[in-house]
């Protein structure tokens, strides 16, 4: 270890930066935020510093460095673009014993500045001692997804706690059990959630129960899957995909993207297709609670986003009615991931101010859909699971006005390798599915947007075929 990891109080203590340019500027900035009476020694400084010093949050002297600067300063900074004055300062610091850090110049620093992740007051520190800040902030990028944002919330609570766990649990070694069950479970997920009261609550539960093991029931995360593309899914979808015990997951949800749940998660396929349920849906609604009060963390994934034609509100509704605790992590619906990857804007300033989304699915053999709604001007019409009626979508929407010529498209697998765009107009959409044999997962977007595709497309993936 050729750094010793320390963490310095700084708050109320006076530091100095030397320069005033953009380098320095971020140096102030982290300095501020832990508190530092911050003065800058610098003929210019850039324009947000300059503004720092207007509102009299840090003390500015228009002038070049001299030694009698470092008079009482507990850490320098020396982030000047000379390095003759630099390592002066650097050496000047050395003889006083005050920390220096010498920018992007490790040799003369004796203290190095990390990249940091900031879940105040849970604060974690990487480094690589000078010999890469790009490599530091990579592995800083990467922790940034793995830690949830509220992750010092947790440990405000827990610090709030701790002399009730400690009364309660005398033994260091059975507090020890009581935290590792909080940080492990649906406590934690509750805080991470955002919801509170709800966690204070199950915490007083769990110091309360006389038996010290409070029965455990496991939680559901109604996760969206997105549209295909494993990077477009969010931070806490991952999280929650890689801690959970069992795993219902729909026909849509991308091999890609199952291929990331926790490789011992038990997993239960549940899809449906056209005609076809491999569980019905009052049956996938009893699964979730039988498995939630077995004590596991249950992913319920679904493609898109679960509130968008995803039945995730049926099944958050049986949950809340059984007392199940539960969270929703919502995901880029179809609609969005496909119009996006195609290059086809769902609203754009010239062509439309609106969109509705609608879904296609038959019902004995119709569509039941609002179609003077979809008749409007200046609108993007986007439909799911519409490719088995597309005759009857494009037959209903030019009887009642839509101009045959508007400009439609579906769009495959989108974000995917696989996708493809076939465009055309309203009128011939129909040969489409069976000249091309289209399959799901299909979107179809109709409007003048999709005019655009030819000139914004962007994504081009190899042909698979």
């Amino acid at each position: 270890m050729n750094l010793f990891p320390i963490f310095l109080k700084l708050d109320k203590e006076p530091c100095l930066v030397v320069g005033g340019g953009e380098i320095a500027d971020r140096k102030v900035m982290q300095l501020l935020k832990a508190g530092a009476k911050v003065t800058v020694v610098s003929p210019e400084l850039t324009s947000s510093l300059n503004e720092l010093a207007e509102d009299k949050k840090l003390l500015h002297i228009n002038t070049r460095f001299t030694e009698n600067y470092l008079q009482g300063m507990v850490l320098v900074i020396a982030a000047t673009n000379d390095r003759s004055i630099n390592r002066s300062i650097s050496e000047l610091c050395n003889k006083r014993k005050v920390p220096v850090n010498v920018v992007d110049d490790p040799a003369l620093c004796t203290f190095i500045m990390p990249s940091i992740i900031d879940r105040a007051p849970v604060q974690i520190a990487v480094s690589t001692g000078g010999a890469s800040p790009v490599l530091a902030r990579l592995l800083r990028a990467r922790l940034e997804t793995l830690i949830p944002a509220t992750f010092g919330h947790l440990a405000e609570l827990m610090a709030s706690s701790r002399q009730r766990v400690r009364q309660r649990y005398p033994d260091q070694r059975e507090r020890r059990r009581f935290w590792e069950k909080i940080l492990h479970g649906p406590i934690a997920e509750m805080l991470f959630a955002g919801r509170d009261k709800l966690a204070l609550k199950a915490i007083e539960q769990q110091l309360n129960d006389d038996s010290g093991t409070a029965s455990t029931v496991g939680e559901v995360y109604l996760v969206g899957g997105g549209p295909g593309d494993p990077d477009l899914l969010t931070f806490r979808a991952l999280r929650l995909m890689q801690q959970a015990d069992v795993v219902l997951y729909d026909r849509l949800v991308a091999p890609q993207i199952l291929d990331l749940v926790r490789k011992d998660a038990e997993r239960i396929y549940v899809g449906k297709q056209r005609d076809q349920h491999a569980l019905p849906q009052g049956d996938i609604n009893d699964l979730l609670v039988r498995l939630a009060r077995e004590g596991k963390r249950v992913l319920r994934l679904k493609g898109g986003d679960p509130f968008i034609f995803g039945r995730g509100g049926e099944e958050i509704e049986n949950l809340s009615a059984e007392g199940i605790p539960f969270q929703v992590v919502p995901g880029i619906t179809a609609a969005a991931g496909c119009a996006s990857y195609a290059g086809i804007p769902l609203t754009h300033r010239d062509y439309a101010h609106s969109c509705i989304f609608v879904t296609g699915h038959l019902k004995d053999g119709n569509m039941d859909l609002n179609w003077d709604a979809l008749v409007q001007p200046r609108q993007t019409i986007a439909v799911y699971m519409g490719t088995h009626g597309i005759d009857i979508l494009s037959t209903e929407l030019i009887a009642r006005g839509m101009s045959p010529e508007t400009p439609a498209a579906i769009i495959q697998q989108a974000t995917t390798r696989q996708q493809r765009e076939y465009i055309s107009t309203l009128k011939n959409l129909s040969t489409i599915p069976e000249k091309h044999d289209i399959k799901p997962p299909s979107m179809i977007i109709i409007g003048e947007v999709v005019k655009l595709h030819e000139k914004l497309a962007w994504f081009e993936p190899l042909m698979n075929d």
